[in-house]
């Protein structure tokens, strides 16, 4: 996003950054400022390490700024901001209706939550949330919604929004994973964030239930060392964060440059899915469906067709599709086409390739057919989504 041009001789303009470094969504937002502002006209920034419930520093209060980019978690932070008297961007949105807001799309990460398990052919659900939490309770109702749409069910937990800091931690324990072993299985489950992700894997533990067998779990944000020392390691969605703080610069840039507030917030969506051995499963029970559906997910750009997946699977093609048709509700055919579509998605919005090599790499027969395929999935053209996903990228 290019900024306005600057009146000559202007002092560097300063802000101020609350925002937590105790957790990498944080972080993120904090890299995504600093790309900005490296891109752009510098600032002088005002950083402290904080957490989110942080009360406002004291050199707030004589603080003589142009601007603050902060993570609202309380009203008292609010009312601080408010009163220093300068633009303000919220990343956070925990205190609705305040300033202009620039915060992740909860409810596309939902769904690409609910759309990575699916993926895997489970047909039972659970969703891991914070009572009270708005982001969680955006998350939980479109996760909930997105897999009843596939025909299924969720179950839901909301642990107590203190549920780390109260006396009666091992009772919470004990009834999460009384949750747990009661979800029927094999059971894909979404939790709220990775901050939350240990918790299900204890109660796992405690229920002697198996991840990812019985149930796979999913975190939001990529947090890679706690992901990684989570045992299994934890899958999460990657939520977009360090677009968030680029983007948050960007509008302040232009409030502070006398620009009218957005009437609503900025939602960035998610990036992707890293996973890891929590969610490396398929959760189908019949062996030939199972090994069809891995075979179209390492093959499916490579040319392959439904005669040739029935071969390598060892059926007939009528009874790969009814088998297959039974299983996960679709057509193998459609599987291979949302897997190409997938992989034309990544392509074009993370290189630079033509979009007849595209449609080569990513399976297609010709460019024409790849953006029929995109009209009538997406509702738009190749070259339209490679230009949106550029207009919000970094």
């Amino acid at each position: 996003m290019t900024p306005l041009p600057s009146p000559g001789h202007q002092r560097r303009r300063q802000v101020a950054l609350f925002v937590e470094t105790s957790l990498a969504s944080g972080r993120d937002i904090l890299r995504g400022l600093a790309r900005y502002v490296r891109e752009h006209e510098p600032w002088s920034l005002y950083h402290e390490p904080r957490s989110l419930e942080d009360s406002p520093p004291r050199w707030l209060r004589r603080w003589q700024g142009h601007g603050i980019i902060a993570r609202l978690q309380n009203k008292a932070m609010v009312e601080a901001v408010r009163q220093a008297g300068v633009p303000v961007v919220d990343v956070l949105g925990v205190v609705p209706n305040q300033f202009p807001l620039v915060h992740v799309d909860d409810a596309a990460i939902a769904r690409m939550a609910a759309e990575h398990l699916l993926e895997r052919g489970f047909r039972h659900f659970g969703f891991l949330g914070i009572a009270g939490e708005n982001w969680s309770l955006r998350r939980r109702d479109t996760f909930v919604e997105s897999v009843r749409h596939a025909g299924c069910s969720a179950s839901v937990y909301d642990l107590p929004r203190h549920a780390a800091d109260s006396s009666s931690w091992e009772t919470v324990e004990d009834d999460l994973a009384a949750w747990v072993k009661h979800l029927p299985k094999p059971a894909g489950v979404m939790v709220c964030s990775d901050q939350r992700g240990p918790q299900i894997l204890e109660a796992c533990r405690r229920a002697a239930v198996g991840v990812p067998d019985e149930v796979a779990v999913l975190g939001v944000d990529d947090d890679e060392p706690l992901c990684e020392v989570a045992n299994p390691p934890l899958s999460s969605v990657r939520a977009g964060h360090l677009r968030v703080g680029y983007e948050a610069a960007a509008l302040l840039d232009r409030l502070m440059r006398g620009h009218s507030p957005p009437r609503e917030p900025l939602l960035i969506p998610p990036v992707g899915i890293t996973t890891r051995a929590s969610t490396d499963v398929l959760a189908i029970a019949d062996r030939h469906i199972s090994e069809a559906l891995r075979l179209i997910r390492e093959h499916a750009c490579e040319g392959l067709d439904v005669s040739g997946l029935a071969r390598r699977v060892g059926l007939s093609r009528s009874v790969l599709q009814r088998r297959f048709r039974a299983v996960l509700g679709r057509s193998p055919h459609e599987e291979i086409l949302r897997a190409r579509l997938k992989r034309a998605m990544e392509l074009l919005l993370q290189t630079e390739l033509p979009l007849a090599d595209i449609a080569e790499r990513a399976g297609f027969n010709h460019q024409e057919y790849m953006g029929a395929v995109f009209k009538a999935r997406l509702g738009t053209t190749p070259g339209q989504f490679r230009r949106q996903g550029a207009a919000r990228s970094l």
